[in-house]
């Protein structure tokens, strides 16, 4: 069920070769560095980075024709768009920072969610139901929480917020004599902080292929904590049981549970 679901993040991106301007025979798949694309979408700030994939990238449904709005330089991009939401440029690249971190908060949340409970099964804790965390007393009042909540996530969404409207301008990378500081894309902030082992410059994965599987990875998190909730309100039994249950008797327990009598 939702578990499977997440499990299935792991998937790898379907790659594909574009030929490389330092040697012609040479197909390679990359983003090239610190070049700044003239394709439509890059010129358009969608990203400083990495090249837009080929026009024959994998898509949506095969053979069909993307808008010309999703020229591939977004990660993720497989020409989905049928209701033309992405038509603006601002909106586009608004809707590209929603999906991100609102993927990246989904995986903080399903991996906050099976973690506990699998140390359950393992005895380290006892009595965790991810579902009613928010009915229990912690080292502060939940006002307490509410306000230290609002005004940390507020610090930090306000500088996002002035890294979207003038990209590179609340940058922490530390400033070296002789280095110059390569510039981030709007929420890939990179540096020493963010990327110390340099993976999102090109190495050892290109850039686009890893900004891809992140982005995979984000929408199969969002559907299983979707998954998660609807199962705890409907077995109120949490997803690692759910899933023991479905293994046990997959003819019956399974997604169309919900429309016949509940198990």
């Amino acid at each position: 069920m939702a578990l499977a679901i997440a499990s299935s993040a792991l998937s790898s991106f379907p790659t594909r070769e574009v030929p490389w301007k330092f040697s012609p025979g040479l197909r390679v798949t990359t983003c090239m560095l610190g070049r700044n694309s003239t394709r439509v979408g890059a010129s358009k700030g969608v990203s400083s980075v990495c090249e837009p994939l080929p026009p024959d990238r994998p898509l949506w449904f095969p053979g069909s024709s993307p808008p010309e709005w999703l020229d591939g330089s977004l990660p993720g991009d497989f020409g989905f768009d049928p209701l033309g939401l992405g038509s603006d440029p601002e909106l586009l690249k608004w809707f590209a920072q929603a999906e991100l971190m609102h993927g990246r908060w989904a995986m903080l949340a399903v991996a906050g969610i099976l973690i506990p409970e699998w140390l359950e099964r393992l005895g380290f804790l006892e009595n965790f139901s991810w579902f009613e965390a928010g009915e229990r007393e912690y080292f502060a009042d939940p006002t307490t929480l509410f306000l230290v909540q609002l005004a940390l996530m507020g610090w930090v969404e306000g500088r996002r917020w002035a890294d979207m409207l003038n990209p590179g301008s609340v940058s922490i990378e530390p400033k070296m004599p002789h280095k110059k500081i390569p510039r981030a894309d709007v929420g890939y902030p990179g540096g020493l902080f963010f990327d110390p082992i340099m993976w999102g410059r090109g190495s050892p994965e290109p850039v686009m292929v890893l900004r891809t599987k992140e982005i995979k990875n984000g929408r199969l998190a969002m559907l299983a904590f979707v998954g998660f909730l609807f199962q705890a309100i409907y077995t109120g039994k949490d997803p690692i049981e759910n899933l023991m249950d479905h293994l046990a008797d997959p003819g019956h327990v399974n997604v169309f549970s919900a429309f016949t009598s509940q198990y």
